[in-house]
């Protein structure tokens, strides 16, 4: 009997042990360990519960288990490479890279099956909506704007199940290779084109420079000119002013009673006229269109002005030591008689009268009458 009692004690305390075994087992099922970066789903008797977070979570055993792991950092899927048909009718060949993130671990569990090759099969389809719809020169021109489109497209759809598209990047864009070539002539051309362009506008500019500067060079010398004229028409003006101050003085001696002014007048246009021809580079024989002897009288005409001018106005004795009011051989008085001046033999002074001056025939030549008459003695005649 005391052995009965002894293994019904031992039975029991097995009982015990075993209890106490499956009692640990079970609190340490309820007990998991969430690890950064996912989120686990528990589903109590096949329906969602709740949501462990990163970190260490409590389910009920035998009544709760874990669904779905999600990854909840970002993730990137390959989209493999696919023929895009352009509505230029061009054919090319596309590939590229989309980039999701899980933000609502339920919904991306339970809204969809297979979730990475769901995100795939959207993405390629949109590719070949969005690029189909664009050009082929827009197509290989405008990626920025085929990502933002594409991107906008995608992330709407996919929405719905929890996940954030973060980006779509297009890799390749392969046209075919006659294509490519064509591509190249034409771009060529267009480059040939511009060259040309903006050459023929750097000739313009040039030209319209030129121009300019030329114009420029025109209005200065014109300007140039102008002044001078205005300059020259000054000069001429005070020249004539002078002229006719000096006409004016001649004048008013002649009309004093004094003809010795008019003979200066007339002998200094002689002499500015004999200047003007000996000057002339285009004369090789200088023709004389008047009387040698009248030359000759002007210039003696010349001579008594300079003497009456250094003769005192008062009768005194002149220069040459003449006294009385018709003066002497150095007197200068204005009169009527004769006054002696030096022969051109350098014999004694004669007492002669200038004559005047003769009148010139229109033709410049002397008359016969006048070639035969003996030359006047005196300087106002023949040397």
């Amino acid at each position: 009997m005391e052995i009965g009692e002894i293994g019904l004690d031992f039975g029991f305390d097995i009982v015990i042990i075993v209890f106490v075994v499956l009692l640990i087992l079970l609190v340490i099922s309820g007990v998991k360990q969430v690890p950064q970066g996912f989120n686990y789903t528990v589903e109590r008797f096949g329906r969602y519960s709740k949501t462990l977070r990163p970190g260490l979570g409590f389910i009920v055993p035998l009544m709760d288990r874990v669904g779905r792991r999600m990854n909840m950092m970002e993730q990137f899927l390959d989209v493999p490479s696919q023929e895009v048909i352009t509505r230029d009718n061009a054919t090319v060949t596309v590939d590229g890279v989309a980039f999701f993130q899980v933000l609502d671990a339920p919904r991306a569990s339970y809204e969809v099956h297979d979730l990475d090759n769901a995100i795939l099969n959207i993405t390629m389809t949109n590719v070949r909506t969005v690029m189909g719809s664009l050009d082929l020169d827009a197509l290989l021109s405008q990626r920025d704007e085929i990502n933002t489109r594409l991107l906008k497209v995608v992330d709407a759809a996919t929405e719905p199940w929890g996940v954030k598209i973060t980006r779509i990047e297009i890799k390749d864009i392969n046209p075919p290779r006659d294509l490519v070539d064509a591509m190249a002539r034409q771009m060529k051309a267009e480059r040939d084109k511009r060259a040309s362009i903006l050459e023929a506008e750097g000739e313009r500019q040039s030209e319209i420079l030129r121009a300019e500067g030329e114009k420029q060079a025109v209005v200065l010398e014109a300007e140039g000119r102008k002044e001078a004229a205005f300059r020259d028409a000054e000069a001429r003006e005070r020249e004539a002013e002078a002229e006719a101050r000096a006409t004016e003085m001649v004048s008013n001696a002649v009309h004093a009673g004094s003809i010795q002014a008019i003979n200066y007048f007339v002998a200094d246009k002689y002499v500015g006229a004999l200047k003007e021809l000996a000057a002339a580079p285009n004369q090789k024989v200088m023709l004389l269109p008047m009387e040698a002897s009248s030359i000759l009288g002007a210039l003696g005409g010349i001579g008594e002005i300079a003497r009456e001018a250094f003769t005192p106005k008062d009768g005194s004795d002149g220069p040459g030591g003449g006294s009385g009011p018709a003066g002497g051989p150095g007197g200068a008085g204005r009169g009527s008689g004769p006054r002696p001046v030096p022969s051109s033999s350098g014999a004694s002074p004669q007492s002669v009268s200038p004559p005047p001056i003769p009148p010139q025939a229109p033709s410049g030549r002397r008359s016969s009458a006048d070639r035969d008459a003996p030359p006047a003695s005196g300087p106002w005649g023949a040397s």
